[in-house]
């Protein structure tokens, strides 16, 4: 029997994603973005209040495995490219916080991947391109999370120069949140996860997908879009409680499991 592509660890409210197939520097093939979908898709359902990606072996993500590709025909390609996009999707609209843990280097897709986590902490090992730009296969799917997490002429140098950068770069541009030293990589997570799982996760189930809703809509529009989401997200209990507890001077208790 294969050893399974996506391992998962579950810590009170803490689940920890890990990508296995360290033999293959973690490339992303069809198994393995298939079976992190479902896994995550899983996790969304569950009362886990944050969510750590990270990686098995000296590499995050290669990204798309080319040797799985190589002679497939465009529905093939277009299968696991479609597979490839619900995994980001998926990361978007789960509740759950979704850290990057990046360590060694995160290309292409694994780059892509590292882009459509909420947040992200890199150890001073981690490298970061686009190598299409300087390759025969332009890296248009994963400038779609890339280009929407730094600024634009930024983001076009790394999909045109197909340059690595490394994990001090990553953070002036604004690719992940944190560099640190390796050996204060994990600490650097929990730190991070401790202070952005607050408060009720209701708020976050209807706050982080109309938050990535509206970052990519025109001013107008995403007003509209953030009105009426918070208006509905007022009468929710742990909402009312909120600001109960505000007005009283007192802890607020959720209605629903938060972290402390």
């Amino acid at each position: 029997m294969p050893r399974d592509q996506v391992l998962i660890h579950v810590d009170g409210e803490r689940a920890t994603v890990t990508l296995n197939r360290p033999e293959r520097r973690n490339a992303l093939g069809l198994a393995l973005l298939t079976e992190l979908r479902d896994r995550l898709t899983e996790i969304a359902a569950t009362d886990a209040t944050c969510v750590v990606l990270a990686a098995a072996g000296p590499v995050f993500s290669a990204g798309h495995d080319l040797g799985e590709l190589r002679g497939r025909n465009r529905d093939e390609v277009g299968e696991m490219l479609r597979v490839c996009t619900d995994v980001m999707l998926t990361l978007h609209d789960m509740a759950q916080v979704v850290i990057a843990r990046v360590h060694g280097l995160a290309t292409a897709a694994g780059c892509q991947l590292v882009a459509a986590c909420d947040l992200a902490v890199a150890g001073e090992s981690a490298g970061f391109a686009l190598p299409g730009g300087k390759g025969g296969w332009f890296c248009t799917t994963p400038m779609v999370e890339v280009g929407r997490s730094m600024p634009r002429k930024i983001a076009v140098e790394l999909a045109l120069s197909g340059d690595t950068i490394d994990g001090r770069t990553a953070e002036r541009w604004g690719l992940v949140n944190r560099c640190v030293s390796d050996d204060r990589l994990d600490a650097a997570v929990e730190e991070l996860a401790a202070r952005t799982t607050r408060g009720a996760i209701s708020a976050r189930m209807a706050g982080k997908p109309a938050m990535y809703r509206q970052l990519d809509l025109p001013l107008r529009d995403a007003y509209g879009v953030a009105v009426e989401v918070m208006a509905d997200a007022s009468q929710h209990p742990d909402a009312q409680e909120m600001m109960a507890a505000f007005v009283e001077k007192r802890p607020p208790r959720w209605a629903t499991p938060a972290s402390p």
